[in-house]
C-alpha cells in the first residue's frame, strides 16, 4: 500500500524550479520583436483629461505607439463602479491614463515624460466622514456610495445631517443613517442585563498589499488567439474574466500564469492592466511587456479597506458577552464594492456569540486607490478592534484573558451573521486550550508588565476566525498508458502549495504513490478545469473535494474495467500501488497502465468522450481536448455540506517595548489553528507564520496616510510602507493544529 500523501511534508512540484531560478514569472518571458510599455499615471486624486499632446513622444526614436482610453480598440467596461484599464476621469492619484510602447523600457519611460496632459481638477475626498457631511465632496461625480436594492445596484449620493455630527462630539464616531442594518435579539435588553458595559471609537487603517512580485503582463497574438502571461492568484477565474473583458471566446485566449510572487488578495482575478498589454499588442502587431514597478504597484495594487467604527459591548460578571452594538464606516476606495464591512459583522457575532447584537454600516467611496480583499478581509479589521475591548473587560472583571475568550467561544452549535447561520464544525475552545499549553500561557502571563532594563514586557492573546471553503467545483484527471496519474488544476500557484496539496486527495483515493502523480497547472492550453478563485481561504476545502470526486469517478471506472476483463463485480475490486485488483485475491488484477489502454479502446465515458451533464463549460472543453489520452476521471463536487466552513487561529505573543525609544520587539509567537485535516504540515506552518507577520506589521507600522489638502499618499514605496523585515520577527515561531 502506498503511503498516504495527505498529512506528510512532501516537496511541492515547483520547488526545484524556484530554488534553482528556473521558475519563470510573467516578467521573465521574452518574444521576438517584443515592445515594452509604460504607463502615465494621474498626478491628482480626481480630475478630467481635457487634452493629450503626445506629438513629442511619438517623434522620439524607438517609440512605436500610444494607447489611451479613447482608442477604439479599448474594450468597453460596463457595470456599476467598474474599473477600466485606462481612463479620462482618474478617481485616485496613480490611476493609469495612457500607455506608451517602445523598443525598450528606458525609451518608453522617456516618452511618458515627454507627453503633456491637461488635467482639469475635480472635487475629491480622502476621508469617508468628510464625504458624509452635508455638502461634503463626493468621490465620484454621480455619488459616494453603491446602493443595493434586490439585484439592482447604482451609485447614489448619501449624506448625514449636521445633527448627526454635532451629537457625536469630537471623540466619538458620528452615527447617521446606515446603509446596512441587521439585528439579532434586542440590543438594549442585552445591555440592561450586563454587569459591565464598555464602548470605544475605533480605527483600523487602510494599507497596501505589497506582494513581493509587482504585477506584470506580457501579451502577443498568433493566428487570432491571444497569449497572455501574467501574475494572478487565480488561473481559471482570471482566464474567464479576461476573455469577458475583451469580448472574446475563452477558447481564443491562452492564459499562462505558472508562478505568482504573492497576492494576499490583490491579484484575485488578474488586473485591468492586462487589457493594456493585450490591446497594445493587437494594435502594434508585436508582443508587448508591461512591467509594473513598486511605486506603481502601491497605487494599482489594491489595499485593505479602512474602518472607522463604534463598538459597545456588554458583559456579565463571568465574562459572557450579553450584547454588541457595532457601527462601521468603511473606506471603499474608488472602485468596486468591497464587502469587508459585512464580513466584519458576521465575524464579530461568531467570535463572541452575543445574546443580542445590532450591526450598522455604511461603505463610502473616496479618491484613494481601489480596495480589495486582503488576508481575512473584514475579519482582520474587526478582531483587531474588538479584541482590546475583551482585554479591558477581563481586566475590569478580574478574569483571565484566556478564560474570557473561552467562555464566549462558539462550539459546534455556534451561530453567525444576520441569518444566524451554522458551521460544519468548530473547535475554537480546543484551539485556545492547545495554544495556552504550547505557549505556556500560565507561566508567561506572570511576566506581563514586568521590566527588563528600559524594556517593558507584555504578553497577549488574540483570536481570529475566517470563512474557509466553497463547494461545487470540477475535478479533472487522467490515468495515461504510462501508468501515471495526471491531475489537472485550474487554481493558481500563488506560493501556498495549493496546486499540489489539494491534488493529494486524488492520490489517496487511488492509493497511488505521490511520485507517480503529476500536477498540471498554470497554462490554460494544457486543459484545466473550472475552479474557484484563490480568495476567501476557499481553495483547500473546495479543491480537495473536487479532486476527491474526480478520483472516485476514476476508481469506479478502474473497477468496472477490471471486472469486465477478469470477472466478478466491480465492488469486488480495489486499487493500490498503481494496480486494480480483486480484494479477495490481490494477485488477480491489472496495472493502471493496462486499464488506461483498455479505457482508450472502450471509449465513451471511460476515455472522456462522454461527459457528465453538470460540468462547467471550461471543464467540458478541457476534458474534450483530453479525450482518448487515457482513463479519465471527471466530476463536479456535489457532496453538499452542513453549514458554512470556518477556520480559526489563536495567536499568543510576547513583546518588549522600550519605554525610552518606543521600539517594539515581538520576541515570542505561537499560532494554533482549528482548520480541519492538515494536508501539508510545513505549508500550514508557513501560512500561520506569514499571517502573523502581516498582522504584526499592521499593528506596528503599516498604514496608508493621505494629505487631506492635496489628496496624495505619503507612503508610496516599500520602505515607506514599512512592512516587517526579517529582523522584526522572532527567530523561532511555534505553531500547532487541532487536527
Amino acid at each position: 500500500m502506498a503511503e498516504k500523501a495527505i498529512g506528510r511534508d512532501i516537496a511541492p512540484p515547483d520547488l526545484r524550479a524556484k530554488i534553482t531560478g528556473r521558475a519563470r514569472y510573467a516578467e521573465d518571458f521574452r518574444a521576438e520583436g517584443m515592445l515594452f510599455a509604460k504607463l502615465l499615471l494621474s498626478p491628482m486624486p480626481h480630475c478630467r483629461v481635457r487634452r493629450i499632446d503626445a506629438s513629442a513622444a511619438l517623434a522620439m526614436e524607438g517609440v512605436v505607439d500610444i494607447l489611451t482610453a479613447d482608442d477604439p480598440m479599448m474594450p468597453e467596461i460596463t457595470g456599476v463602479a467598474a474599473e477600466a484599464a485606462l481612463t479620462n476621469e482618474p478617481l485616485y492619484e496613480g490611476e493609469p491614463v495612457l500607455a506608451v510602447a517602445a523598443v525598450d523600457e528606458t525609451t518608453a519611460a522617456d516618452a511618458i515624460e515627454a507627453i503633456r496632459v491637461d488635467f482639469e481638477p475635480l472635487p475629491f475626498v480622502v476621508d469617508p466622514l468628510d464625504s458624509l457631511r452635508p455638502g461634503g465632496p463626493n468621490a465620484r461625480l454621480d455619488g459616494n456610495i453603491q446602493w443595493r436594492e434586490g439585484q439592482t445596484r447604482e451609485i447614489r449620493e448619501f449624506k448625514w445631517t449636521d445633527d448627526d455630527f454635532d451629537a457625536a462630539g469630537p471623540d466619538r464616531l458620528p452615527m447617521g443613517e446606515p446603509q446596512v442594518e441587521w439585528n439579532v435579539g434586542e440590543v438594549e435588553d442585552g445591555f440592561a442585563d450586563a454587569d459591565l458595559v464598555l464602548e470605544e471609537t475605533l480605527l483600523h487603517q487602510s494599507l497596501s498589499h505589497h506582494p513581493m512580485e509587482p504585477r506584470s503582463v506580457m501579451a502577443y497574438w498568433q493566428n487570432g488567439k491571444l497569449y497572455l502571461h501574467t501574475s494572478t492568484q487565480s488561473t481559471a477565474r482570471t482566464h474567464a474574466g479576461l476573455a469577458n473583458r475583451l469580448g472574446m471566446d475563452q477558447s481564443d485566449v491562452v492564459l499562462v500564469t505558472e508562478y505568482c510572487g504573492g497576492g494576499f488578495g490583490s491579484k484575485i482575478s488578474g488586473a485591468p492592466i492586462n487589457d493594456v498589454a493585450a490591446i497594445m499588442s493587437r494594435k502594434t502587431g508585436r508582443p508587448v511587456m508591461l512591467r509594473i514597478n513598486r511605486y506603481e504597484e502601491t497605487y494599482i495594487g489594491r489595499a485593505r479597506p479602512g474602518f472607522q467604527s463604534f463598538a459597545k459591548m456588554g458583559f456579565r460578571n463571568d465574562g459572557r458577552v450579553t450584547a454588541i452594538d457595532l457601527y462601521i464606516v468603511q473606506d471603499a476606495g474608488s472602485y468596486g464594492s468591497s464587502g469587508d464591512f459585512n464580513t466584519a459583522g458576521t465575524v464579530a457575532s461568531l467570535c463572541y456569540q452575543p445574546e443580542h447584537m445590532r450591526f450598522r454600516a455604511v461603505s463610502v467611496y473616496t479618491n484613494t486607490p481601489p480596495r480589495s480583499a486582503q488576508r481575512a478581509p473584514g475579519g482582520a479589521q474587526i478582531v483587531a478592534m474588538l479584541e482590546p475591548i475583551m482585554d479591558k473587560a477581563a481586566r475590569e472583571l478580574g478574569i483571565d484573558r484566556l478564560d474570557i475568550r473561552r467562555v464566549n467561544a462558539p462550539g459546534h452549535d455556534g451561530w453567525l451573521g444576520p441569518a444566524q447561520g451554522t458551521m460544519s464544525s468548530c473547535f475554537a475552545r480546543e484551539a485556545l486550550d492547545l495554544g495556552a499549553e504550547v505557549f505556556g500561557w500560565e507561566e508567561r502571563t506572570q511576566l506581563s508588565a514586568t521590566r527588563r532594563g528600559t524594556k517593558s514586557i507584555g504578553v497577549g492573546i488574540g483570536i481570529s476566525p475566517f470563512v474557509g471553503g466553497s463547494r461545487g467545483m470540477d475535478g479533472l484527471l487522467v490515468i495515461r498508458p504510462d501508468g501515471k496519474l495526471y491531475i489537472h488544476q485550474g487554481i493558481g500557484n500563488l506560493g501556498t502549495h495549493s496546486i499540489a496539496d489539494t491534488a493529494r486527495a486524488a492520490a489517496d483515493v487511488l492509493d497511488m504513490d505521490w511520485n507517480d502523480c503529476e500536477v498540471v497547472w498554470g497554462d490554460t492550453s494544457r486543459n484545466l478545469p473550472w475552479s474557484s478563485s484563490q480568495s476567501g481561504s476557499q481553495t483547500t476545502h473546495a479543491h480537495t473535494r473536487a479532486n476527491h470526486a474526480a478520483a472516485l469517478d476514476a476508481k469506479a471506472k478502474l473497477q468496472e474495467i477490471a471486472a469486465g476483463a477478469l470477472g466478478g463485480s466491480p465492488d469486488a475490486y480495489d486499487c493500490a500501488d498503481g494496480r486494480v485488483f480483486q480484494t479477495a485475491n490481490p494477485g488477480r488484477g491489472m496495472t493502471f497502465a493496462d486499464a488506461a489502454r483498455r479505457a482508450i479502446d472502450m471509449g465513451g465515458r471511460y476515455s472522456g468522450h462522454e461527459l457528465p451533464d453538470d460540468l462547467n463549460p471550461m471543464t467540458v472543453a478541457s476534458a474534450t481536448n483530453l479525450a482518448g489520452e487515457g482513463l479519465m476521471g471527471v466530476a463536479r463536487d456535489n457532496y453538499g455540506g452542513d453549514g458554512s466552513i470556518w477556520s480559526w487561529v489563536m495567536g499568543f505573543a510576547q513583546v518588549e517595548v522600550d519605554v525610552e525609544t518606543g521600539q517594539i520587539d515581538l520576541t515570542e509567537y505561537t499560532g494554533v489553528t482549528d482548520c480541519g485535516t492538515v494536508l501539508h504540515p510545513r505549508s500550514l506552518a508557513a501560512q500561520i507564520h506569514g499571517g502573523a507577520v502581516q498582522g504584526f506589521g499592521q499593528a506596528r507600522s503599516q498604514k496608508w496616510v493621505f494629505d487631506p489638502q492635496w489628496g496624495v499618499a505619503f507612503a508610496k514605496r516599500l520602505y515607506t510602507a514599512r512592512p516587517p523585515g526579517i529582523l522584526d520577527v522572532p527567530l523561532r515561531m511555534r505553531w500547532a493544529a487541532v487536527d
